[in-house]
């Protein structure tokens, strides 16, 4: 018997001519499963494992960014594109908090669906995978931090992401065009990395990420 190794992916697309579109073009690289309807989407993303999905905003039943929503308060921290018609940038910041991992608009290229899909699975952290950042633990599933000195501290989607790419390779210094590749948009400037250290070091330590001048960051160890 042979097994299926292609990664699986939940699609959530109303469109009647879209959603079969998509499917198709990523049966090649993925067990895909297409759902119409957003309160179904939801059903379906608890009641089995997926390796990544991609979600439309608006969705009978429940909206994209609720559904987003109502996943990461389970724990589920599998990756999720969402696949848009709106491309405001307000818009996009709303599902990026929501928990969403990536954020497309319509129309989109095919090539650039497939190479996001490709770079959310490579780094994929997986659910409740805990990491220790000095007295700081990591709950990538959760996206949360915690100190035995502290209380629970909640983390946006990216926030965690990138703090993730940091703790799983402590001795290793990311340059930021290495970070942006292995956790935002190909897209996205190297100067989004500065942003996003600033706002972890305010949440849990100035020294939970150090600066190596002339290269990039490197996981600390979060004490003050």
């Amino acid at each position: 018997m042979t097994t299926d190794a292609r990664p699986s992916l939940l699609l959530v697309e109303d469109d009647p001519v879209l959603g079969p579109l998509i499917a198709e073009l990523l049966d090649g690289d993925y067990r895909t499963r297409l759902v119409a309807d957003g309160t179904l989407g939801l059903s379906v993303a608890l009641g089995e494992p997926w390796d990544v999905m991609v979600v439309d905003r608006g969705l009978p039943g429940m909206d994209g960014i609720a559904l987003i929503a109502a996943l990461r308060d389970k724990g589920i921290s599998t990756p999720v594109l969402v696949l848009t018609a709106l491309g405001a940038t307000e818009e996009k910041v709303r599902g990026l908090d929501a928990g969403a991992n990536d954020y497309m608009t319509k129309p989109f290229d095919a090539g650039e669906l497939g190479a996001r899909l490709r770079a959310l699975t490579r780094n994929y952290t997986p659910a409740h995978q805990t990491v220790d950042i000095g007295d700081w633990e990591l709950n990538a599933g959760a996206r949360s931090v915690r100190s035995v000195y502290g209380p629970l501290v909640t983390l946006t989607a990216k926030e965690c992401d990138l703090l993730a790419a940091l703790a799983m390779e402590p001795d290793r210094v990311f340059s930021r065009d290495e970070l942006v590749r292995s956790v935002f948009t190909p897209t996205d400037q190297p100067s989004v990395i500065d942003t996003y250290v600033h706002h972890l070091r305010r949440k849990i330590s100035r020294n939970v990420i150090r600066t190596v001048h002339g290269i990039g960051y490197q996981i600390g160890d979060g004490h003050e």
